[in-house]
């Protein structure tokens, strides 16, 4: 009843227009999305609606569909006569909302049939402007950690180097090309971050940007509701190292640590093509054909993380970063490494790596009011994010450990093992607190939690809103609190 009333709010022109713009103008994606929502007033919480030009004159044309649907339901009345009217103006009443939706579905692929044409004028004068650009180019792709990468090597090259990086995750084709117009031509190295949600896509983005060094961060279950599959995850990412073999003095740098990606590597080291040269990372370090590098004295805790890498030659890096977490070694390495082979001296090197901290909702510490300290990790939403997430609060002993998550999406069929799973792995961490915002996936963690015996307590919340405001009322000074992973709206 509540879906069915939201329905005729003064709100559900503008949810629609948002709904549009958060699916990213995906007419079939925005429909799947209006199917699951149970009350439209309530669809623009978390963000809100970007006034574009798009989206305003969408928003103009929802308006309209949504009064002339109503009053062609009144004006009925006085086209037929007896209870012919009243059930036509029932009909037309009832249909109204759903008019309002598919002519809005139909002004938006229209407008997308006409805006396409212009996004591959923009894309075609970024790829020639990328041709003539003498920058060294670096292409970051994998189903997670690639903003953090691409910030960690930015950190660290922008002290010795005149370095430009995509903002913030900008990683289509348009959000790439705009990043482009934005280059004045005297920049030595330039990091592009790839995003990938179909297959082909690293493909284009390469033919675009025509990479010179590739980082794969690793694949895992993120964007599976599309892929279907690992190994069609796994090809999609591996791309880049496809373009990079068509290029000499390539390499690429890939995380040991994923086992899929560590799988793809040695395909392409079974082909024996000269390019890419595949290095490997890890907390371990680089291990290269030329020699290693080796991580000694790792340690990680809230102020962040030191170790040393040992070069080839013995030579000692010495690392004190701000970034919380052991998993954040293999990235910081990559970083020293690339730095390295591009002749930037030890000192500066280290000034670099000292230089970075926590980026922006990845494993962000801040202290809240009353001595609680929270560790804002709402953007790592993928099961690696989560692992490394658990693994972080097992080094710390001396707080009351809070867990606040409402899950992951787009795991398609994994869904269910991959909550499990995370469901264990907070049970062997021994952590006091698992809060749990109430989905369809959050009882599959909490099944993963009885079934080894969790000894700690789970809170549940039946939003993320509620637990925002709740969850300060059952905490006390000297607690840590991770929030990992936020659903967007469209899941929520």
């Amino acid at each position: 009843m509540k879906k069915f009333l939201s329905k005729y709010s003064l709100k559900y022109p503008r949810s629609l227009v948002y709904m549009l713009q958060a699916s990213e103008y995906n007419i079939v994606e925005f429909l799947d999305w209006f199917r699951r929502v149970k009350d439209f007033a309530k669809v623009e919480e978390r963000k809100t609606l970007v006034k574009t030009i798009k989206a305003s004159l969408l928003y103009a044309i929802a308006w309209n569909l949504f009064i002339l649907s109503f009053a062609i339901a009144i004006a009925s009345l006085w086209f037929f006569e007896g209870v012919r009217s009243l059930l036509v103006f029932l009909v037309i009443f009832l249909f109204a909302p759903y008019l309002t939706l598919y002519l809005l579905s139909l002004c938006t692929f229209l407008l997308n049939s006409v805006q396409r044409p212009i996004e591959r004028i923009i894309i075609n004068k970024a790829k020639e402007k990328l041709q003539n650009h003498k920058a060294l180019k670096i292409g970051i792709a994998g189903s997670f950690g690639k903003t953090t990468m691409k910030e960690i090597i930015k950190t660290v090259l922008e002290g010795s180097k005149n370095v430009a990086a995509t903002p913030d995750n900008k990683n289509t084709p348009l959000g790439i090309a705009r990043f482009v117009e934005s280059l004045d031509g005297d920049e030595e190295i330039l990091i592009f971050e790839m995003g990938e949600y179909y297959e082909g896509d690293i493909k284009k983005l390469c033919e675009i940007i025509s990479p010179d060094i590739g980082v794969i961060t690793g694949v895992n279950e993120a964007h599976l509701d599309k892929f279907k599959n690992i190994e069609r995850t796994a090809k999609t990412i591996f791309e880049l190292a496809d373009f990079l073999s068509k290029k000499e003095g390539t390499k690429v740098y890939v995380n040991k640590e994923s086992r899929s990606a560590s799988e793809s590597a040695a395909h392409i080291k079974n082909e024996n093509k000269p390019f890419p040269k595949v290095i490997y990372y890890g907390h371990g370090g680089i291990e290269e054909g030329g020699g290693n590098w080796k991580v000694e004295g790792a340690e990680t805790n809230l102020s962040g993380t030191s170790f040393i890498l040992k070069n080839n030659k013995e030579e000692g890096v010495v690392v004190r970063s701000k970034l919380l977490g052991l998993h954040q070694i293999g990235p910081l390495a990559v970083a020293s490494h690339i730095a390295q082979s591009l002749g930037i001296k030890l000192e500066k090197i280290e000034l670099g790596l000292k230089n970075t901290k926590p980026f922006k909702h990845r494993m962000e510490p801040r202290e809240d009011a009353g001595g609680v300290l929270v560790i804002d990790d709402s953007y790592n939403g993928n099961p690696d994010g989560v692992k490394v997430a658990i693994e972080f609060l097992k080094e710390i002993k001396d707080k009351r450990r809070f867990f606040i998550t409402p899950g992951l999406v787009e795991m398609g069929r994994k869904t269910e093992e991959v909550h499990r799973e995370i469901g264990k792995e907070l049970a062997n961490t021994g952590i006091e607190k698992v809060v749990l915002i109430r989905n369809s996936v959050t009882p599959f963690i909490e099944a993963g939690l009885k079934e080894n015996n969790f000894k700690g307590e789970v809170i549940w919340f039946e939003s993320s809103l509620e637990c925002f405001s709740s969850l300060p009322k059952r905490t006390i000074n000297n607690d840590l609190l991770l929030y990992q992973n936020d659903w967007p709206d469209n899941y929520s």
